[in-house]
């Protein structure tokens, strides 16, 4: 009985190695995530939700609103210091856009009391309106782990480019001038 068990359990363990293979194969046999659609050229769909305004009770606003507007969208929160070294770029950014009506920035809190972040709104004199990810289902929907992270949307919804970390305003400038171009 021993020896007709061995052939089986090698069958078996081989099976598994080639259904683990196939499955690897296949995972990476196309690009699904933001960050490697835009690093290949591609130009993604930016997902979009509902969300409630900050500071604006039973109002709500979606990136979705905004098509034919180049957005500039930024996830970030109160508690997050280099959020605080990048808030005078991204105002910057905003009266660029608002200068001409091409777009607008558009903040999502994330994992912030409202309390906070409108102080921190205050505190950096920004114009831009932000949304808050309650449940921070829209974070997950753009693959957001850590802040702040920021995606630039161009008039027809798709992203153009991201930045995991903090923003630059040689990236914004760039970034931003890529959008209005398409």
């Amino acid at each position: 009985m021993k020896r007709s068990a061995v052939p089986l359990v090698a069958v078996l363990a081989v099976a598994a190695l080639v259904g683990l293979l196939i499955y690897g194969v296949v995972s990476r046999a196309e690009n699904k995530t933001l960050d490697e659609a835009v690093g290949t050229g591609q130009r993604p769909s930016a997902p979009a939700r509902m969300l409630p305004v900050l500071g604006q009770t039973g109002k709500t606003d979606s990136l979705a609103a905004l098509k034919g507007k180049v957005v500039v969208l930024n996830f970030w929160a109160s508690w997050c210091d280099p959020c605080k070294a990048e808030a005078p770029e991204l105002e910057r950014a905003q009266k660029r856009l608002q200068k001409d009506g091409s777009g607008t920035v558009l903040g999502v809190t994330y994992r912030d009391a409202s309390n906070d972040s409108l102080k921190f709104v205050k505190d950096f004199g920004l114009t831009y309106p932000s949304i808050r990810d309650v449940d921070g289902k829209l974070a997950q929907d753009y693959g957001t782990r850590a802040l702040p992270e920021t995606f630039v949307i161009d008039r027809q919804g798709k992203v153009v480019a991201l930045s995991r970390g903090e923003v630059t305003q040689k990236f914004l400038d760039a970034a931003v001038t890529e959008a209005l171009a398409k």
